[in-house]
């Protein structure tokens, strides 16, 4: 036991205090600054590495009983802060200036809800104090900007002695590219590859992104020009896969993660939607519409995780058609939850990835 209150005593009682993901001690990871010391209160600052952390409050009670243990100490004050690691560059690969971490959310087949996933996990991020772009490659069906509600906003473009740059619209604390700024709304994409990988090289490289510690893509269905462009041209940190339980869109997401893994790009997890509905007049119940476990058994099968299951909730496509994402407008919902915490699971696996 140590006999003397100084800022020497405090950092070894807090060295056996460990990140529960990375499993290193905060002291030796420079996650603890700033220690302040008035009588007997303590004061210091932890800087996580993301400010979705979901272990935030288990380890601040941690630091804080170690702390306690010292002589003469009354109170600990624990500032939380965060500082997202940027993800290891690939030397065949051309990152993005100022943006850390880039992950894809995909999907086997349409129709399994990528989109709705893809936009509320970014606004979860956002919540947090995350700085957050979504890329909305779905070149042929643009429906990120209705969900942000942005679908009347315009994409201002810029002429610079680089050439052309975009600057995204903004809502909800998230930065948007799309296809649907620079097209009517009736107006169909008739594009072969080489113009669509055109574009999106142009969403990653010539887009005023800024600082960003993570920038979501939201990619098109299946395994086509878009995921091989964004593979091949950026390191990623990571795809999310969606499913929902059936088996015919269970069979498209295994494909879907295989060519990811062939593309050596790391498989942040499934997550399952459409899960079970909840009737709005009887929200103690659930009805499996899609059949159930499906998402469980093929991430057991894969070696991959489940980063969770989300439910079909009629809040959830309103909050889509309205433009106002349900972990917004209903935040407290069954859906909300479940998106939150698929959120703050994919950026603590994004973390881990980056500092091992």
């Amino acid at each position: 036991m140590y006999d003397v209150l100084d800022s020497r005593s405090v950092l070894e009682v807090l060295r056996p205090v460990q990140d529960p993901e990375l499993r290193k001690s905060l002291v030796e990871m420079n996650m603890i600054r700033n220690i302040k010391i008035d009588g007997g209160q303590v004061s210091f600052t932890l800087v996580l590495t993301t400010p979705a952390c979901p272990l935030r409050e288990f380890i601040v009670e941690d630091c804080q009983k170690a702390v306690k243990q010292l002589p003469g100490v009354t109170n600990v004050s624990v500032e939380v802060t965060a500082e997202t690691p940027q993800q290891k560059s690939l030397p065949d690969r051309n990152g993005i200036p100022g943006v850390k971490n880039i992950l894809a959310v995909s999907s086997g087949k349409g129709g399994v809800g990528k989109s709705t996933v893809a936009v509320n996990v970014a606004v979860a991020l956002a919540q947090t104090g995350a700085k957050v772009g979504l890329l909305d490659a779905d070149i042929y069906g643009p429906n990120d900007p209705t969900m942000l509600g942005l679908g009347d906003a315009e994409m201002v473009v810029r002429s610079t002695p680089k050439g052309e740059i975009l600057e995204p619209a903004f809502n909800h604390g998230v930065k948007l590219v799309s296809m649907g700024f620079l097209i009517d709304r009736d107006q169909p994409v008739i594009w072969r590859g080489p113009m669509l990988n055109g574009v999106i090289r142009q969403f990653l490289y010539q887009v005023e992104w800024q600082e960003l510690d993570y920038l979501i893509v939201d990619m098109p269905p299946g395994t086509g020009d878009a995921q091989l462009t964004l593979a091949q041209a950026v390191p990623m940190a990571g795809a999310v896969i969606v499913t929902t339980p059936q088996t015919v869109a269970l069979l498209d997401a295994r494909k879907g993660l295989r060519m990811f893994q062939q593309m050596n790009v790391p498989i942040l997890g499934i997550v399952e939607n459409m899960s079970y509905f909840i009737p709005p007049d009887m929200p103690d119940k659930q009805y499996d519409i899609f059949g159930s476990g499906g998402g469980s058994k093929t991430a057991t099968e894969l070696g991959v995780p489940l980063l969770g299951c989300v439910p079909m909730e009629i809040s959830t496509r309103i909050g889509g058609d309205s433009g106002v994402p349900i972990v917004v407008s209903d935040p407290d919902s069954a859906s909300a939850k479940a998106l939150s915490a698929i959120a703050h699971a994919i950026a603590g696996k994004v973390s881990v990835a980056a500092l091992t």
